[in-house]
């Protein structure tokens, strides 16, 4: 902006050859008059410039603004929703309730794009989930634009219940259940709308570290992604909003037995987190490429799966507690995102599928060739989210960690970000994705892989590639 002011008096012409000393002497006044009045006019006019530059320079950076909510979607028992995750279950109804499950949600926006991430106490999503919550949100919102964010927990409701295609009626891998699809849908679609109402300026902060004895690989490899990554969202005035937390691990203390609704471990490490933290804040856990990948219980939590579970996600909550103390918030954190799509391999099985998995399932071949087309997508998306220094790179699965970890790696040397995570199970479940080599080993893993040996390397492909086409 330039600015041109009038502050030179470039004609003033006066005869002074025949003018009075009384004229001479008035009208060295109003000259005088004349050259202060000027110099206001200037001054006046360099202050409001000034004005308009300050103005410029705060509106080219873009102030972030986010929003939160929570909602409890533990479905009523007269629902009759099964428990999800193990196959001997046979569809069973959960008999009760030992801890709420939640869905919680962060809106971001900095005024000119927005982003909705969705974490939620459940097992995975079916392909349907997202479209459909996505039109019932009616304008505003794309699928570019959103990421949900399973926990994983395997003590919340079966997959298979919210999922229209599944028409089988094979109870070891759950039944559809109208009423509970329903039931996910309202309350998902309530979340998004309450936390867009309520966004306020925001300063952002992520920060990592390698934390040890807290996750195995259960495929007795030597991979363990031990990275804790807490993000930090706080208002402008330093009150907390939402802490992220990120950490790799089943949620599967558990097992087929246990019938009652539970976020297992990270229902309690939010809990902790909530409690420890205060102020109302929201604690929102999302899961990384946990394919091979457990928990590792403490040595003196009892022989209880319920007391072993409880004790797990409160220490591990007491850790994230203490790292989020240490986290700095700034505002004016950068926000960017990105969808990719990904052709996946012709659709397949591993030859140990009827062994193990299969077995679990109550699968034959026969009915596995006619599910497979129906239930499993032909393509799927990597979302990646950027905010500041945090990327978060979303997997529509459960993958190997090794693979994440090298997607992670690459998506840190593309983009910068000091901070890049995996959103595990993003969007959809489509199966385990693991190396090749561990696909060809065999196992439940590879057993519940219905893309073939290259499924692996394709998704990591889309997903770097997907970063990459963000930094653009």
């Amino acid at each position: 902006m330039a600015i041109f002011l009038p502050c030179r008096l470039d004609s003033i012409s006066v005869s002074w050859t025949v003018a009075s000393n009384i004229l001479k002497f008035e009208r060295r006044i109003i000259m005088r008059k004349h050259l202060r009045l000027i110099a206001v006019v200037c001054m006046a006019a360099l202050a409001i410039a000034a004005g308009w530059f300050a103005e410029g320079s705060d509106a080219s950076a873009a102030e972030l603004k986010a929003g939160v909510a929570r909602v409890d979607i533990t479905p009523p028992l007269e629902l009759n929703s099964p428990l999800g995750g193990y196959g001997e279950r046979m569809n069973r109804r959960a008999e009760g309730i030992h801890d709420r499950i939640f869905a919680k949600t962060l809106v971001i926006t900095d005024g000119k794009q927005k982003f909705v991430l969705i974490t939620a106490d459940m097992l995975g999503f079916p392909p349907p989930i997202k479209p459909a919550l996505l039109e019932r949100l009616s304008a505003g919102w794309t699928a570019e634009q959103m990421m949900l964010l399973p926990s994983h927990s395997h003590t919340s409701i079966e997959m298979n219940a919210i999922n229209p295609p599944n028409t089988f009626q094979i109870p070891q891998i759950g039944i559809h259940n109208p009423r509970v699809y329903e039931f996910v849908l309202d309350r998902l679609t309530q979340l998004v709308k309450d936390a867009e109402k309520q966004l306020v300026p925001v300063s952002v902060g992520t920060s990592s570290a390698q934390i040890e004895g807290w996750n195995r690989n259960r495929r007795n490899g030597p991979v363990i992604d031990k990275e804790l990554t807490i993000t930090r969202v706080d208002t402008l005035a330093g009150k907390p909003l939402a802490v992220l937390v990120n950490f790799t691990a089943h949620p599967t203390f558990m097992n087929g037995e246990d019938m009652l609704f539970s976020g297992d471990w990270p229902g309690h490490l939010q809990r902790t987190i909530e409690s420890l933290v205060g102020e109302g804040v929201t604690a929102m856990y999302y899961n990384g490429a946990q394919g091979d990948q457990a928990p590792q219980g403490r040595g003196d939590a009892g022989t209880s799966r319920w007391e072993r579970a409880e004790r797990y996600g409160r220490d591990l909550g007491i850790v994230a507690w203490k790292q989020w103390q240490d986290t700095k918030t700034a505002p004016g954190a950068a926000l960017a995102y990105h969808r990719h799509t990904i052709k996946l391999p012709e659709k397949t099985w591993h030859p140990d599928f009827m062994k193990t998995g299969g077995k679990e399932y109550g699968l034959t071949e026969e009915l596995f060739k006619e599910m497979l087309p129906r239930l499993f997508p032909t393509e799927v998306d990597s979302i990646s989210l950027r905010v500041g220094d945090l990327l978060i790179v979303g997997i529509p699965g459960e993958m190997a960690a090794s693979l994440g970890m090298k997607i992670k790696s690459e998506a840190k040397r593309i983009t910068g970000a000091a901070h890049p995570t995996i959103g595990g199970l993003a969007d959809v479940w489509i199966s385990y994705m693991l190396p090749a080599d561990e696909y060809r080993k065999g196992g439940y893993e590879s057993s519940v892989s219905f893309y073939g040996e290259t499924l692996g390397d394709t998704v990591v492909a889309g997903a770097i590639a997907g970063v990459s086409e963000m930094e653009k």
